[in-house]
């Protein structure tokens, strides 16, 4: 069975982006792009929500011929555009890159994915992960929090029916104030 990881940059409040999906105040140190390229380099399939997909859609597909790219970048961009990817949405027509379209249930889907062999998942975008959060279907949640109060905005954690017990694997920190937290959801 596979493994599905959720993580993403959390401000203090709690919020994945400021409202009016701003997400200013996320501008990662080398350190913590560097840390974020790692996890991904172990990911073997993305799954991302609409409006996340969007997002790293309209930037990484040539993020490494970019003015200024870093060698960490340029390496990002590249696995970005090999990892393979499905982006969950009834609203897009096509994507590309790697990437396949599922337009039906999604929890159905990352539950079949998840029964497969293969590397681990990364579910991204918090309507998606709350989802899968709320079928019980993630086992690990990377909370990487900026010393920022932005009083509202897209949450990372979503309502739930029912209490999840986590066990706290890694803690990290890195420049300007940011805190890694890893959790393993208690089985």
């Amino acid at each position: 069975m596979r493994k599905l990881i959720f993580g993403m940059n959390v401000t203090l409040d709690g919020y994945i982006a400021a409202p009016e999906d701003d997400i200013g105040w996320s501008e990662p140190s080398d350190e913590l792009f560097r840390w974020w390229l790692d996890q991904e380099l172990g990911i073997g399939l993305m799954l991302y929500g609409r409006k996340l997909w969007e997002a790293m859609s309209s930037y990484w597909p040539t993020g490494d011929r970019q003015p200024g790219a870093t060698p960490a970048q340029i390496e990002f961009a590249r696995n970005w555009r090999d990892t393979p990817k499905v982006v969950f949405s009834s609203t897009i027509g096509e994507v590309g890159w790697n990437t396949r379209l599922v337009a039906g249930d999604a929890v159905a889907e990352i539950t079949r994915l998840k029964a497969g062999d293969g590397g681990p998942m990364r579910v991204a975008g918090a309507t998606l992960a709350g989802a899968a959060m709320r079928a019980g279907l993630v086992d690990e949640y990377e909370i990487v929090t900026h010393p920022v109060l932005v009083g509202g905005g897209t949450p990372f954690f979503t309502a739930l029916d029912r209490w999840v017990n986590l066990n706290l694997v890694e803690t990290r920190t890195f420049p300007g104030g940011v805190v890694l937290t890893r959790y393993e959801t208690r089985r």
